[in-house]
């Protein structure tokens, strides 16, 4: 049984850092597998951040770029966000999910605020 556990959320000023990490268990290929971070502000829909492929490739979304680094390692069995930069903007509820499953985490709360 897949579980994506995130962690990392928390209060942050803005120009601050987080890291966020998703714990990933039930995936025996996980070196291989397209993994993705998401994310959902408040009242609106959910948002693609960055996706790791299957061969190590990364792809990030709108603001992500140039501030977020997707990374896995496979040691750990994490994915990781690590953000920089974080505008107010930023603020929601951020995700890990195995690409292309229905398999989610339940979420880790980021709020970029002074």
């Amino acid at each position: 049984q897949v579980h994506l556990v995130e962690s990392g959320g928390g209060l942050v000023q803005p120009g601050g850092s987080l890291k966020l990490s998703c714990l990933v268990s039930g995936i025996d290929a996980f070196s291989v597998t397209p993994m993705g971070w998401f994310r959902q502000p408040a009242g609106k829909q959910i948002e693609s951040v960055a996706a790791l492929t299957k061969n190590g490739g990364t792809n990030y979304f709108g603001s992500a770029k140039g501030r977020f680094t997707i990374s896995r390692d496979t040691a750990k069995k994490t994915v990781d966000l690590q953000m920089n930069n974080l505008t107010p903007d930023d603020t929601a509820v951020y995700f890990c999910n195995q690409l292309g499953t229905p398999h989610w985490g339940q979420g880790t709360q980021v709020i970029v605020s002074s």
